[in-house]
């Protein structure tokens, strides 16, 4: 992961970025971040750190915007539990994505199971069970095939995410 994008803050509430050498707005800021980089705000004279002060601001002029925020009960429950709420929002978050990565697999263990009992997965060095008369045409199964290789790179690729 790269280094935060250093933003100084003045006195007069403008916030001069570092790294691109200008200043910038709260939305340019908002817009770093929803393309996944990391902002550090700090006041430029002390050297205190800004950073949350300064997201609760682009939150809030989102807001003023119209434009989405958080719930109301999401924003009363992080004032009213104050630094603790960030430990529950992780720990939420990774038993979610585990969760989400246990169901994956399984998905993918009964969706094997089912292939290998049409006769349609075989694991390595397995040989490919004959087609019996009550079998799909080949045509029929070959679509089959394809189809359940797609969902098994399919699945693949999402697991990967996951783990990113």
């Amino acid at each position: 992961m790269s280094a935060p994008v250093l933003i100084k803050r003045y006195a007069n509430r403008k916030l001069y970025d570092q790294g691109r050498s200008r200043y910038v707005t709260l939305e340019e800021l908002e817009d770093l971040i929803r393309q996944g980089r990391e902002i550090r705000v700090v006041d430029a004279v002390s050297g205190d750190e800004l950073t949350s002060q300064t997201l609760a601001q682009i939150i809030l002029e989102s807001a003023r915007e119209g434009r989405a925020v958080p719930p109301a009960a999401f924003l009363h429950q992080i004032i009213k539990h104050g630094e603790a709420w960030q430990d529950f929002i992780q720990q939420s978050l990774q038993a979610s994505l585990a969760g989400l990565v246990e169901n994956q697999r399984e998905a993918q263990r009964v969706l094997r199971e089912w292939a290998t009992t049409a006769g349609w997965w075989r694991d390595a060095g397995e040989p490919h069970p004959p087609a019996s008369a009550g079998t799909a045409p080949s045509g029929e199964a070959d679509d089959l095939r394809a189809e359940v290789d797609a969902l098994k790179a399919r699945l693949k690729e999402l697991e990967a995410r996951l783990q990113r």
